[in-house]
């Protein structure tokens, strides 16, 4: 096409040089110069044309440059939130393990005790249905005994007309009544401490010797040491 107009203008040139070309050359020649400033227009537009895509294509590409930028941004957040996040459970599930460990061994503790109250419960009541037993006995033995006959008085004898085996009588066996005995006479005559003894006068009364021991107020040992020397007779 520039080939051309450059063609029909060189002609143009010759023929107002020579002067002597027909009429017909010279309309030729300005057809050609027409059709090549047609085809010039047309080809400003085609490259406006272009030069318009390549701006919207450029402007497309920042569009889609700062969109994957947006979408690496958050994609990247999303990660590092999920790291964070299994790092959250990962901690978690270690407190769990740990306390679903510690809740175990309390149950194991939990059990043995258990089992050792369990123990001392069925040997508090072989106690208290033993000694049921002998306050049945005492009481029957007891009852059975008469009293004795008063059936004159008579006076007291000189003491140099007792026997030399009487003047030093020995003292009669008695037992203390835990039901009645305050605790300082505890501690002198059983040989209790003073907070044993007062534990002994604060959960009074009792039925039986044995519930000394089922209400954990004295030891099996320290019951079995004075379970002799002591009533319960209301």
């Amino acid at each position: 096409m520039k080939f051309r107009w450059m063609a029909a203008i060189v002609m143009i040139g010759a023929v107002s040089m020579v002067g002597c070309v027909s009429q017909s050359k010279y309309e030729e020649a300005m057809g050609d110069v027409d059709s090549a400033k047609s085809e010039l227009a047309l080809a400003r537009t085609q490259k406006n044309a272009l030069e318009q895509q390549v701006r919207t294509l450029k402007d497309l590409n920042v569009k889609y440059g700062s969109e994957a930028q947006l979408a690496r941004d958050e994609l990247e957040r999303i990660q590092h939130g999920r790291d964070k996040e299994r790092g959250g459970v990962e901690d978690r599930a270690k407190e769990l393990e740990a306390h679903t460990r510690q809740l175990s061994a309390q149950n194991r503790a939990l059990r043995h005790e258990y089992e050792d109250v369990k123990r001392h419960n069925d040997t508090l009541k072989s106690l208290v249905a033993r000694y049921q037993k002998e306050l049945k006995d005492q009481s029957r033995s007891a009852t059975g005994v008469p009293a004795p006959a008063m059936s004159s008085v008579s006076p007291a004898p000189s003491v140099a007309s007792v026997p030399p085996a009487m003047k030093d009588p020995q003292p009669l066996s008695s037992s203390m009544n835990v039901n009645k005995a305050s605790a300082g006479d505890m501690v002198l005559v059983l040989g209790l401490s003073k907070d044993v003894a007062d534990r002994v006068v604060t959960n009074r009364p009792y039925r039986v010797k044995g519930e000394l021991v089922a209400k954990n107020v004295l030891p099996k040992e320290t019951f079995d040491l004075i379970k002799e020397r002591i009533s319960v007779s209301p």
